[in-house]
């Protein structure tokens, strides 16, 4: 600091270190620099402001301090050419609102701008950022020794998926959604009691519109005040923690709104996108694409997922819309796109951040998982890059949504003719490290809920929805489910309403809430059905051709030979006795889980005695047994030695 006089110090947070590695892109932890800091200079309690606005002939820090005055806090531009301007505002401080006023060189407007580094926003539809800290004394030492463990790749990794503003609403006050408080008791007991290992909150990160459910971010280092504080979040996630539930978040860095007070023309320029509408505007969601080849952009934007990282300890990211991150004609026509340097229409400059970005994530935080949302057959997304890939840990698999939900809207008279689609994904499932999702996406504009997917009658559609997500937890692949989706929501997904919670008065509703909390037990329990995930030695056909009874059967296997179960999937209303299925070990079989058991409110249709093999070859095994299989419904059993 070289001068105290005024209204603005002029004070520093960078060293010549730290303007050498914004202005080459290689700074990750922008978050201590950037924004704004309460502190003391000189024993003078202020606050430390930072902005990045190269274009800029003035920039003010004005609020509630200051009546809002755009010219009397003007900061100082850093000498050094990285177009940050910075300084101390004595007595501010935690709880002031502010915005920057940036003077464009290039038109002369003035921009009225909430900080990009803010940690914390007004309640929508105010705009203005606030003055916070990230100060919290967390109690997750427990949880976070044993991440490695938990995150594993051969680990049970079974997610919630769960958008904030709806999953409980508070009607005696006015429809307000749970804060972040209430949330840290409810839905912790929630997720004990149903068992899932992780939840994935849709983005937390402020954004202006709630109907965007949050995808359209503008304080990208904030989470929502419309639930609470930031503090109160980081108890949300420390409290999760110390109950053993994982918090993945979804990221969002394939594009942001046009909001005036957010990143779009922050200067005047397009400083964050790019300029020419061809690559800096998203057609899809009216939004803008970030410069992926501006080094600062990327620094901004790996700060950022290290910032939940680090200071909120999520265990996770899931980045959103990877596709149209990857691709330069993106749901574009000819002649709305520009070529990259090759000809091609890969985007080099997304490749080449998300490589980077997934090298830094995971050389800083070895023990998290970052899952791509990608719906191409973009090869290696999951694999890392030295060999190649994009360095993700888990991709989802949207081939195997797509098609399983196709094949379960059938009829069941009809499934012969589509077997294919319920099995070709065994074709491909070891390519990457897929997680298999039905997710919001599925339950929203018309698409129906899973279970108004499923045909037939009410306890037709009931028995086909517990059957997709027997063979869902027992196929190979880490999974995701959305919220209601646990209990069979009847409605679509509402973000302005409560998810129905009323239907668990209904003993049908009640039945799959109970077998998800089974199928959650029994995939945490058996390493047969995690240890390889993503790994063809833990998969193998029994028998994937009887298309003429619509039965499908295979093993899952753990890294001991004998630690195997087998599932046996009859998609058809009519039970099988007799059935006779090859087996690989000579022993006995027991039935672990039947999706058609009376306490899932099915038919009771099961096999509740051991079954001795036979040495009678079948299905190419020289062992074999005879089961009943249950009317559409699944039947998962254990080997175990006699």
């Amino acid at each position: 600091m070289s001068d105290k006089t005024g209204n603005v110090w002029v004070h520093t947070l960078f060293t010549d270190f730290d303007s050498d590695l914004f202005k080459s892109g290689k700074h990750f932890k922008l978050y201590e620099k950037l924004g704004s800091h309460p502190m003391e200079v000189d024993g003078t309690a202020g606050t430390y402001f930072a902005v990045w606005a190269p274009n800029a002939k003035e920039v003010h820090v004005m609020g509630a301090f200051n009546s809002w005055n755009r010219h009397s806090h003007r900061l100082y531009p850093r000498w050094d050419h990285t177009g940050i301007w910075e300084g101390f505002v004595p007595e501010v401080g935690k709880g002031d609102i502010y915005k920057y006023a940036i003077h464009s060189q290039v038109d002369g407007h003035i921009y009225e701008k909430g900080d990009p580094f803010a940690l914390a926003w007004e309640v929508p539809p105010k705009t203005a950022s606030v003055v916070w800290d990230t100060d919290y004394e967390w109690k997750d030492k427990g949880w976070m020794k044993a991440r490695k463990d938990k995150n594993a790749l051969d680990a049970p990794y079974s997610v919630y998926e769960m958008h904030i503003g709806s999953w409980k609403k508070k009607y005696e006050q006015n429809g307000h959604s749970l804060s972040y408080k209430e949330l840290a008791t409810e839905l912790t007991d929630y997720l004990l009691q149903t068992g899932f290992t992780h939840v994935e909150f849709m983005p937390v990160m402020e954004h202006p519109f709630y109907g965007s459910w949050g995808y359209q971010v503008t304080g990208y280092f904030a989470p929502s005040s419309r639930y609470g504080t930031p503090q109160e979040f980081m108890e949300l996630i420390d409290t999760l923690h110390q109950n053993g539930i994982g918090v993945i978040l979804d990221w969002v860095p394939s594009h942001f709104p046009g909001d005036s007070h957010g990143l779009y023309r922050f200067d005047g320029t397009h400083l964050y996108e790019h300029e020419d509408p061809r690559k800096g505007y998203h057609p899809d969601w009216s939004s803008y694409i970030f410069n992926y080849g501006r080094s600062e952009v990327r620094a901004f934007l790996i700060s950022n997922a290290l910032f939940w990282l680090d200071k909120y300890h999520v265990d996770g990211l899931r980045v959103d819309a990877v596709a149209s991150m990857l691709y330069l004609d993106y749901s574009r026509e000819d002649g709305e796109w520009i070529p990259n340097e090759h000809g091609g229409n890969e985007n080099l400059e997304a490749i080449s951040f998300l490589k980077e970005f997934n090298e830094t994530v995971y050389g800083q935080f070895p023990d998290v998982q970052t899952i791509a949302e990608e719906s191409t057959a973009w090869g290696g997304v999951s694999r890392p890059t030295f060999e190649g890939g994009l360095g993700f840990g888990m991709k989802w698999m949207m081939g195997w949504m797509h098609d399983t939900l196709e094949y379960f809207s059938k009829e069941p008279v009809h499934r012969r003719y589509h077997h294919n689609e319920i099995t070709f994904s065994a074709l491909y499932v070891f390519t990457e490290n897929f997680m298999l999702p039905l997710s919001h996406d599925e339950v929203v504009y018309g698409k129906h809920s899973l279970i108004y997917k499923m045909p037939g009658d009410d306890w037709q559609k009931f028995a086909n929805l517990r059957s997709l997500y027997t063979y869902m937890f027992t196929h190979p692949g880490t999974k995701l489910l959305f919220m209601g989706g646990e209990f069979g929501q009847t409605g679509e997904w509402n973000h302005d309403q409560q998810v129905e919670w009323h239907l668990l008065d209904h003993a049908p509703h009640q039945g799959v809430q109970k077998l998800i909390k089974a199928l959650n037990e029994l995939y945490k329990g058996e390493k047969a059905l995690h240890q390889y995930n993503f790994k063809p030695e833990g998969f193998e056909w029994i028998d994937n051709s009887d298309y003429e009874n619509s039965v499908i059967s295979y093993i899952r296997k753990g890294k001991d030979p004998e630690e195997c179960i087998l599932t046996v999937c009859n998609f058809t209303p009519v039970v099988r006795e007799g059935y006779r299925v090859g087996v690989p070990h000579k022993g006995v079989w027991q039935e672990v889980l039947s999706s058609d058991n009376d306490e899932f409110g099915g038919s009771g249709i099961h096999n509740p005695e051991p079954v001795e093999t036979r040495f009678q070859a079948f299905h190419g095994r020289p062992y074999s047994i005879e089961v009943t299989l249950p009317p559409i419904g699944v039947s998962v059993w254990k080997f175990k030695r006699s």
